[in-house]
Formats: structure tokens, C-alpha cells, sequence
């Protein structure tokens, strides 16, 4: 029986009422896991501690396999409800994109069949190197894809024989819960230990901290922003780093420009943009920009005019002392607000507001991840690059570019340097949502690791046979 759109409201309302109700914490007695979600972090990581040394040694690869696999299953059934309970407590976004986002990550998030062993046999013996798991992982997730994170991150980290400590982000807490809940019963009910994955209620800073001088927490990983990132890299333990992104596009002379156009409209609106794989700002070559503006408003965007564009910054941004910064009340809200908000009343279905401006300009400049997209009209490709990676600011995250110039692209991916770079199709292929390869929402590119997958989160061992090996010729 399919549940109908009324009814997901009415469910997902009374999960986050009862989710709401805080259990009193004991001040000495050990806090028991509500199906992994724990009133003290201390025993969050003792049971998560011990759930791996169950995992790693009363559990097969093939056991592992069985599990994911009814993770994906009951992440499925509760996709659209996540979706729901996302946007209602963040308020970010757009439902119909965070279910594509859910889906994304449950049916595209690779398990154990990452874990190739590799072996070289010769006369001195026989040597094979394995994925072996760090233990428990501390893991901290953001509020623009919470519960995406969760089920990616869980996916990915005990498919490498880990267990996972969340710290998840307060402004997300009580779906990350609910989240967790569904994926730990599925653990549990498929045969699985518990507490192998598990989180802090009420999670904060300090939850932080004490994972990071935790011994037996042995690997942290940061989704999120680069404060926190750079605040993890400083703890002195082994971190993988998802950061700030800012991507630029490209679209030169040669460029499909209704192409470009219907990309870069589905990449820059979807999710209202809060994606920071999502493209930010637009550097198009003369010569292309008054059609692409033209077949960007042909997609549904919002072309805003000067004064209006003046009216939307004093929304987004803060100015203090000639710098400007988010302002967070406007992250990942609908295009439709920004225009209602200074008297425009418009469909509420547009989906993205574009506008015109220097290369200089605050919303180039900064990540505001809204869907508010700035066109900047160069001459030449070369400026256009240069603009680029001042936009991008070294984030190394991801880049794209529209045209047939196949040496004009070349160019372009050597200099920005992005641990994703597409051509000629919005960046979310680039994390296969209508592409090719795997979903993560956990996009390493400070540290290194690129789009993360159970191999991310694993050491390499190397195991010797000696004298000859097995070696029958």
C-alpha cells in the first residue's frame, strides 16, 4: 500500500515530537543505547568500542555484505520520510531533491566489493596486501545533508570492518536520531551487533573533543565546513577532511549553450543549492553571455535586475568592516522567499535567481550555498580561468566547464585542480546522480581521499608467506 503525501507529514511530525522529548541523563550510571543513540559520548565509543571487536571477529565478509544490504533496504522504505523530516527541522532545501540525494546514497554507495585483495607470488614467497579496518570511527556530519551522511558514512565505514561514532550537527539532531534508530534495528534485526554504530542525543563540542583524545577512536572524518576540518587536522589524529567547496563554472565561445543552460540550472537549484558540489558562480566568455542568460531564464530562472540584486545581498550577506559572510537564516531557502522578501510576488516553483555582476562580487566570492546564482561576462578564456581560481580560493573541491574545445578544458581542469571536475554536465554527475561511479557525501579533498568509499576508511596490511609460498610451478 503506497503512503500518500498527508500521511508522511503526519508520521514525520510525530517522530520529531517524540524525538523532542529529552531523557534525563544520570550523572553516574552508564547511559543504555536507545538503539545506538547514547546520553554521554563516554559510552557511545565503549559501546561502539566493543561492537567492532564483535564485528571484526565473530562476523565474515559475507555477513557484512547481508547487513548493508538490509541497511539499503530499510533506508529505502523510510527515504521519503527522511526526506520530509530533513527540510521540516533544517529548513533547507527542497523534499523532492533530498529524496534524489537518499536515494543516491542507498543505492549508490559502495560496500565490501571495494575491497580487492591484491597478492604477488614469485620464488621468494607469496604476499598479498588486505583493507583492514582502523576501528572506531568518530564521524562528524553537517546539516546540509544529515541524514545522507549517515547512511553513506555507515555504508561505507562498517563495510570496512569499522564501528562509527556520530557527532552529528545540532541543527539536525532529531533526524540524524531517527535515522540512526532505523539503521541500527537493521543491524540488529539482520543478525548484526549492536551499537555498532551509535551518537551523542544531544551532541555538541565537547563530544568532539573528548572522540578526538579517545585512544581507542582511531581514525576521525569531517563532512562539513573548513573550520571544523582544520580543527580536526590540529587534534593530532589520523583525519579524513570533507570541506568548503565554492565550485566555478566555465562556458566558453564554443559551448552547446542550451546545454549549458539546462545543466547548469538542474545543478545550481537543486536542493536550493546547499550542496557544496553545486555549481556557485558562472564565468561565460562574452561572446555566449547574453544567450546563456537568455536560455537560463527559458529554464525558469529569475534574472534579478540591479536594484534587486542590491535587495537579495542585504539578505544573504553581513557586511562587518568591508567583508561580507553568510547570513545563515537565508541558507538553502526557496528562491521564491528571496523574491516575496522584497515585495516581488512570484511562482513558487522558481527554483533559481540569476544576476549579473563583476568577478569581485560577494556572492563570487563567498560560498552562500543558496540558490542565487552570479554571471560574470569575461573577454577572454584566460580571464575567465583566472577568475575561476580566485572564485574557487584553493579549495581543490569541484570545478566545471562547458565547450567543444577539448584543449580549452584540458587547460582549465590541470589549473583549477578539483577533486571533481565535469565537463559539459552539471556537477552532480559528478557524484553520480545522472552520472556515472559512486555517491559519497563525504568529498575528501583537503586530505586527499577524493569521493570516499569503504576503502577510505580501511589501512592496507600486508601478510608474507615465505620460502616458495604456495607456488606449484
Amino acid at each position: 500500500m503506497e503512503i500518500g503525501t498527508r500521511e508522511i507529514e503526519l508520521i514525520v511530525r510525530e517522530v520529531l515530537a517524540g524525538l523532542d522529548k529529552k531523557s534525563p541523563t544520570p550523572s553516574v550510571i552508564p547511559s543504555r543505547s536507545d538503539n545506538g543513540v547514547f546520553d554521554r559520548v563516554e559510552d557511545a565509543i565503549e559501546a561502539a568500542y566493543n561492537a567492532q571487536r564483535d564485528w571484526i571477529n565473530h562476523y565474515k565478509v559475507e555477513d557484512r555484505r547481508r547487513i548493508i544490504e538490509a541497511i539499503r533496504s530499510v533506508a529505502g522504505k523510510h527515504a521519503q520520510s527522511l526526506a520530509t523530516m530533513v527540510q521540516e527541522e533544517t529548513g533547507m532545501g527542497r523534499v523532492e531533491d533530498k529524496l534524489q540525494k537518499h536515494l543516491a546514497v542507498i543505492e549508490r554507495t559502495p560496500g565490501v566489493e571495494c575491497l580487492t585483495t591484491e597478492a604477488i607470488s614469485g620464488d621468494g614467497g607469496l604476499m598479498i596486501e588486505e583493507y583492514a579496518p582502523f576501528g572506531v570511527i568518530g564521524a562528524i556530519t553537517p546539516s546540509t545533508n544529515p541524514t545522507e551522511t549517515i547512511i553513506n558514512n555507515t555504508i561505507s565505514m562498517i563495510a570496512g570492518g569499522n564501528s562509527v561514532v556520530f557527532n552529528v550537527h545540532p541543527g539536525a539532531k532529531r533526524c540524524c536520531a531517527h535515522c540512526l534508530k532505523l539503521l541500527h534495528q537493521a543491524i540488529v534485526e539482520s543478525g548484526g551487533p549492536a551499537n555498532l554504530i551509535t551518537m551523542q542525543r544531544e551532541p555538541d563540542m565537547e563530544a568532539v573533543n573528548i572522540m578526538t583524545s579517545d585512544p581507542r577512536v582511531r581514525l576521525m572524518v569531517g563532512t562539513g565546513g573548513m573550520g571544523m576540518v582544520n580543527a580536526l587536522l590540529r587534534s593530532g589524529k589520523k583525519t579524513i577532511g570533507a570541506g568548503a567547496g565554492n565550485p566555478p563554472v566555465i562556458v566558453d565561445d564554443t559551448a552547446d549553450i542550451k546545454l549549458a543552460a539546462r545543466e547548469i540550472y538542474r545543478g545550481a537549484s537543486f536542493d536550493n543549492n546547499i550542496l557544496c558540489l553545486a555549481e556557485k558562480e558562472v564565468f561565460v566568455m562574452e561572446q555566449a553571455a547574453d544567450e546563456l542568460i537568455f536560455q537560463l531564464q527559458q529554464e525558469g530562472a529569475f534574472l534579478l535586475q540591479k536594484d534587486q540584486l542590491q535587495e537579495i545581498l542585504k539578505l544573504a550577506m553581513i557586511e562587518k568592516s568591508g567583508t561580507y559572510e553568510v547570513n545563515k537564516k537565508w541558507v538553502g531557502k526557496d528562491a521564491a522567499l528571496f523574491l516575496n522578501a522584497i515585495g516581488i510576488h512570484c511562482d513558487k516553483n522558481v527554483r533559481l535567481l540569476i544576476c549579473e555582476t563583476d568577478r569581485n562580487h560577494p556572492f563570487v566570492m563567498v560560498e552562500q550555498l543558496m540558490p542565487v546564482l552570479p554571471i560574470v561576462r569575461l573577454k577572454t578564456f584566460e580571464e575567465c580561468m583566472e577568475s575561476a581560481k580566485a572564485a574557487e580560493s584553493g579549495n581543490r573541491h569541484t570545478a566545471s566547464m562547458f565547450s567543444r574545445n577539448v584543449e580549452n578544458m584540458t587547460r582549465f581542469a590541470k589549473e583549477i585542480e578539483t577533486t571533481i571536475f565535469t565537463k559539459n554536465g552539471a556537477t552532480l554527475r559528478g557524484v553520480g546522480i545522472g552520472g556515472e561511479g559512486h555517491t559519497t557525501m563525504t568529498i575528501a579533498g583537503p586530505t586527499g581521499e577524493g569521493l570516499t568509499c569503504a576503502k577510505s576508511f580501511t589501512r592496507r596490511r600486508r601478510c608474507m608467506l615465505a620460502e616458495g609460498g604456495l607456488r606449484i610451478v
